[in-house]
């Protein structure tokens, strides 16, 4: 069991990972994490009633007009293995992608529902993004969070900065 620590500006989030049954997504996660490469990003995306996104390289200015376009410089192969059917239930991380196959990269979502139309195996809609990890502590902060006023593109109105994301000991 792999775990990692999200500080936020609201408060820190204890996330575990699936590595062992989501090896392609959990191990990008973990790799961007051990790089740093989320230190410093926002939230760009939060929907109350739906999900809280981030990890968009282009969101280290919350009020870039490219907050949400951004990636890593590559995408990862979806994951879609039968053993491992992880629903996006309330508090599950799942990959964001462009919504053509095969592209995720560092974005993701914290689901704040249960938005099963957005497992890969419910073909009733286009939608297939595999869940990776989940929230196991700081649910409270991540229903703040989603609780934020927003504006144009779902932006919150005050910027909430991942101030990191660093394996747990």
């Amino acid at each position: 069991m792999t775990n990692v620590i999200m500080k936020t500006s609201m408060g820190d989030v204890t996330i575990e990972l699936f590595t062992k049954e989501m090896p392609i997504t959990a191990g990008n996660f973990l790799d961007l994490v051990d790089k740093g490469y989320y230190d410093g990003l926002h939230f760009h995306r939060v929907i109350k009633g739906f999900m809280i996104q981030g990890g968009c390289s282009n969101s280290s200015d919350p009020n870039s007009p490219r907050c949400g376009t951004g990636g890593p410089g590559y995408t990862i192969q979806d994951e879609h293995p039968d053993d491992a059917r992880f629903t996006n239930d309330v508090g599950t991380l799942s990959m964001a992608n462009t919504g053509r196959p095969n592209s995720g990269g560092s974005q993701f979502f914290i689901n704040t529902n249960h938005n099963r139309f957005l497992d890969w195996w419910d073909r009733s809609t286009p939608s297939a993004h595999p869940v990776f990890a989940k929230v196991t502590d700081g649910m409270d902060i991540i229903k703040t969070i989603e609780s934020s006023p927003t504006g144009p593109q779902d932006r919150p109105n005050t910027p909430i900065k991942i101030i990191s994301i660093t394996r747990s000991s």
